[in-house]
Parts: C-alpha cells; structure tokens; sequence
C-alpha cells in the first residue's frame, strides 16, 4: 500500500509540479461546475454525472503517463480528459451540442474522445473502459512498444463480469494496462459496503498474479506514486497493475440525484475531510510558502480559461439534426 502521505521529494517533484498538479484539479472543478450552471439554464445538454471530489485520481494518474498513451473512460470523463490535456474550449462546445465540439456535438457528456491527447474513448457503460484499455495495451504490444494504457472505472465496474475476463487477459499476456478502480463508494445509490464482500478490489489483483494498490485517492501524491509505480513496470514488459483509489464523490450520481441513499452529514464530513485541492493547497503553504496573492492569481487565470471555454461554446452553431448520423458508418 502507498502511504496516504507520499513525499513529493522522493516521487521527485518540484513546486512547479505541485502547483501543475493544483492548477490541473481546480481547473477541472471550476470546468465542472461552470458547465452544471449552464446545465441548469438547459445550455448544456444531456445529462451531467460529475466529477467533483475525485479530481486527484485523474490528475495524479496522467501525470505519469505522456501524450502518447492511452485513456478509456466513463461517464465522468471531463476530469481524465483534463488531466490528459484534452482542449477544454472543444470541451465545453461539445456538452452544449455544438459543432465545434471536439466530436462535432455528438458525444455529449459521456462518450467524448481526444484522440490527438490519447483519449481514445469515454462511454456510459459500466465496466466497458476495463476491456477497450486491454484492446488498447494489446495494441500497444503489438505495435506501439513502451506505451501504455489505462482503464478507470468505478466501484461498479469493479463488479462486472468485464473486470475479471480483463485482468486474467491482460495478466495471462503480461499487457502493459493499469486498472484504476475509482471507488466513490456509490454505483449509483448502492454502497460498496452492500454490494461487495470486502468492499475493496485491490486484493483481487493477488489471484491473476499481479501487483494490487489501495492508495488515498484524495491524495494526488500517493495516486501519483502509485501510478508512476504501475506505469514503470508496465512500460517495462511487466504485465498490468490493478490500482484502488479510495475517493468520494461529493455531488450525486447525476444532477438531480436526490441522494436518499447517503446523508447530508456524510457528504458535508467528506467534504471537509477529503478535499484533494484543499490538501495541495496547503502542502504548497507549508513547503513553499504559497500565498493568498499567489492563490488568487492562479485562480484568476483558471476562471479566464474556463470563461473562454464558454465564450468558445457558445459561439458555435448547434449540432445539426441531418448530420447526427455522420461518423458513423465507414464510407
């Protein structure tokens, strides 16, 4: 297990990498709940499953991957898309149905890509970014040596059939794939605690003969070790890595969830324990003497981005109805 509190001296970080890693996780929060306000005014179209609260998994894992590696995600795809340096102007167009989103308006919310970032695929079904990663690290084997692939998926597609037939794949021909289970303790409204025997899935890793973390997902240091830790071995020819982040997802399961199945008091006691940005913050405080003017200046910058971004969004022209089918079929 990764210590909750990795060292950044020892992972080899320097405060322009902390404040990166800052500036990557209050830029996909602000994202996020930018794109919620204009949700709510019906701008933004679809449905909304956030990410806020679990910023750290995505942040730390990309940090050790390079643009040429790839990405298969969920449906809360905005925070993996970010951290792996997707253009978040083409971001926002594309959740509002615009032309120049970066799928032409016809991904939405939950099946966006950023190939040119390596971001290959985003879906809304569960458990389905454990088997395209193992297509992808298979790719990578055969044609693409010394890259890698990562899988993230939430507790529940830790309990899909997929999860299992992926790992022993992906075990059996050592294929250079990191498994990241972002477990928020919630598929949907149903706790992990009711729906798995241990309510954990690193230790599953043990029976297809390969390393298992369980790291702090709210902490991107101990993310990060962990996954330069998986990324290094995978590169290496040393088979897949299974990574458990404990994390917590501080909005519901989708806008408008009304959250019967977990208490206020809950949620509130998370988000003042578990803030991943509020740690940085504070890491940088203590080991750099970061200050308020500094603070306000990079928050400033992250608010004139995502205001961008909007602006971007809002200009372009709306998906068309008689182009929703190009794309699709080969010509």
């Amino acid at each position: 297990m990764i210590p909750k509190n990795a060292q950044y001296k020892s992972l080899g970080l320097s405060k322009a990498d902390l404040v990166e890693l800052y500036r990557t996780m209050r830029l996909i929060r602000l994202f996020e709940e930018t794109a919620v306000s204009y949700f709510k005014q019906g701008i933004v179209i679809g449905n909304m499953h956030m990410y806020v609260g679990e910023e750290a998994v995505a942040t730390g894992v990309c940090k050790a991957l390079t643009k040429e590696d790839y990405v298969a995600s969920t449906h809360r795809c905005d925070g993996h898309l970010i951290a792996k340096g997707a253009d978040i102007n083409k971001m926002m167009a594309e959740l509002m149905g615009r032309e120049n989103g970066n799928c032409g308006g016809r991904a939405g919310k939950m099946h966006q890509t950023a190939p040119e970032v390596g971001l290959l695929s985003a879906n809304g079904i569960v458990g389905a970014s454990e088997t395209l990663a193992t297509g992808h690290a298979l790719y990578c084997s055969m044609y693409a040596p010394g890259r890698v692939a990562v899988a993230f998926f939430g507790d529940g597609g830790g309990n899909q059939g997929a999860f299992h037939e992926s790992m022993n794949m992906a075990a059996v021909w050592k294929l250079p794939v990191i498994f990241v289970c972002e477990n928020n303790h919630y598929a949907i409204s149903t706790s992990v605690q009711t729906s798995t025997a241990k309510g954990t899935f690193y230790q599953r890793a043990e029976g297809y003969g390969i390393p298992g973390l369980l790291v702090d997902g709210n902490d991107v240091l101990a993310v990060y070790a962990a996954a330069k830790m998986a990324v290094e071995r995978a590169r290496k020819g040393e088979g897949p890595t299974l990574i458990e982040c404990d994390t917590y997802r501080f909005r519901g399961h989708h806008e408008g969830d009304e959250q019967t199945y977990r208490t206020k008091e809950e949620v509130q006691k998370e988000r003042e324990n578990r803030n991943c940005i509020t740690k940085m913050k504070n890491l940088l405080t203590e080991e750099f003497m970061w200050t308020e003017a500094e603070d306000e200046a990079l928050g400033k910058e992250i608010e004139e981005k995502v205001a961008a971004a909007v602006a971007y969004g809002l200009q372009g022209e709306p998906m068309k109805v008689e182009d929703m089918e190009k794309n699709l079929y080969a010509e």
